[in-house]
């Protein structure tokens, strides 16, 4: 697959409702789109191993019992401790080949298995970590991808709350902590940690890429243009950074002053 091929299959899955947004697909196409010309193959064989062993705990096991253990035990998916900033954690077919990976990574094969074994689990768009919530026949339970699916208690969901800066005020209510995302957010989430590494790494190139993907998967958002921009003006790329910004305010949304003082700011160093 090419870049170009990946960015077809991501926009046609921005198109598609939340219901029906392919998760696996669309994260093979983030990975391509990044590293272009990769077999795909092993992340499909991986997801599938996952969705049959899961389908064969399901009926003997609580949910979220099955689901820790097959992706964590059966298949050895957990995070990467040693070498956190390795850009491999972020990319699904790295993350197939090594079985070591960032939470919302990690979260891919976890989603996309549940799924398949009629499990309904869905992404938490923690501060600072990816969590899983999962609906179990006493009430939903949270799970940690990153360290063995571990199940994460209420009092630790608080203190973790506490530390990411949350106030007391919102870190004691669980219905704000495990509010879910739909699977298009949680793929969106790992773009927007490429975003920021990439960002911190000066790698302007790569941050452009990863905005461009968040735009493609979300095309009613302005954000990510206004990311897609600002990546482009870092590279001197100030005609498409002003094609981006007009891309921006195209889209009804707030922050239009915004919008057009980066316009404007960028036009002003082209004349």
């Amino acid at each position: 697959m090419t870049r170009d091929e990946a960015e077809t299959l991501l926009a046609e899955a921005g198109q598609a409702g939340d219901d029906g947004f392919p998760l696996l697909e669309a994260a093979i196409a983030c990975a391509i789109h990044d590293w272009p010309f990769r077999d795909p193959e092993p992340v499909r064989v991986l997801a599938r191993n996952a969705a049959e062993r899961l389908k064969e705990r399901v009926g003997s096991e609580n949910h979220d019992d099955a689901l820790a253990e097959t992706m964590a035990a059966d298949l050895r998916l957990n995070g990467d401790l040693l070498h956190y900033d390795d850009p491999s954690n972020t990319d699904i077919i790295d993350v197939a080949e090594r079985r070591r990976g960032l939470s919302a990574a990690l979260a891919v094969f976890y989603l996309d298995a549940a799924r398949h074994a009629g499990i309904k689990a869905q992404g938490v768009d923690f501060p600072n970590h990816f969590l899983l919530r999962v609906e179990t026949s006493e009430g939903p339970v949270a799970l940690d991808p990153f360290s063995q699916g571990r199940l994460v208690l209420p009092s630790e969901l608080t203190r973790r709350a506490l530390r990411a800066g949350l106030t007391p005020h919102v870190a004691d209510r669980l219905d704000v902590l495990m509010a879910p995302v739909s699977d298009r957010q949680a793929l969106i989430r790992l773009q927007n940690v490429l975003y920021n590494r990439a960002i911190r790494a000066g790698d302007y190139e790569g941050a452009e890429r990863s905005a461009l993907r968040r735009a493609l998967l979300e095309p009613e958002d302005h954000r990510p243009w206004l990311d897609v921009a600002a990546a482009r003006e870092k590279q001197g790329a100030l005609s498409g950074a002003l094609e981006a910004l007009s891309r921006a305010r195209s889209l009804d949304e707030p922050a239009d002053v915004q919008r057009k003082m980066s316009f404007d700011r960028v036009r002003l160093q082209l004349n």
